[in-house]
């Protein structure tokens, strides 16, 4: 379909003043009574050597150095805790510590004497991470945590055992630290 020069710079007129192409496919039916596919449109744009207004300024990707890696927000960190305080039965009224830089080079079983561990290798169907256990009284535990963020015990050596809310919120800890450590 060709164009008069009328037509022509009304199109390059509504692209000078912002319009994208589904505008100008609207005011060329309304206002010329042409009815074009939107990819016509397009195609009349490239052929009029216009170039459409970019909405958003472009981000460069190119230089990763100028980016910030996006860091977690902290109802982010706190919902997979709360989850957890949850199942294993610990109130909300505990004492909650934030994850400083001295938290996360402690050794293993620096918290409340429980220690965790991370398997190298996730062999459960369904669990994205899994591992070991020893809480300050001597009990054993298998873990894991599920597709959905949900921690769980696969094994305890104590039946019906549950930890003190101390025990509990330091294995919280302690596994968050292990897991974020590992980029989970």
């Amino acid at each position: 379909m060709t164009l008069t020069p009328e037509q022509k710079q009304a199109v390059t007129g509504w692209i000078a003043a912002g319009d994208n192409l589904s505008a100008v496919q609207k005011k060329l039916a309304e206002q010329f009574k042409l009815s074009m596919t939107y990819r016509d449109v397009r195609f009349l744009v490239d052929d009029l050597n216009l170039e459409l207004k970019d909405p958003a300024p472009k981000v460069d990707t190119s230089d990763v150095s100028k980016t910030q890696p996006a860091k977690p927000a902290a109802a982010e960190k706190k919902g997979f805790l709360d989850k957890a305080k949850e199942k294993l039965g610990l109130g909300k009224d505990e004492e909650e510590t934030e994850p400083t830089d001295e938290n996360l080079t402690a050794p293993p079983m620096g918290m409340g004497g429980v220690g965790v561990t991370v398997d190298k290798v996730t062999l459960i169907p369904g669990a994205l991470a899994s591992g070991t256990v020893k809480f300050s009284d001597g009990v054993t535990g298998k873990w894991i945590v599920d597709q959905q963020g949900r921690p769980g015990f696969t094994e305890v050596s104590q039946p019906n055992y549950r930890p003190t809310p101390a025990d509990g919120q330091a294995f919280m800890q302690e596994l968050s630290r292990q897991l974020q450590q590992r980029g989970f």
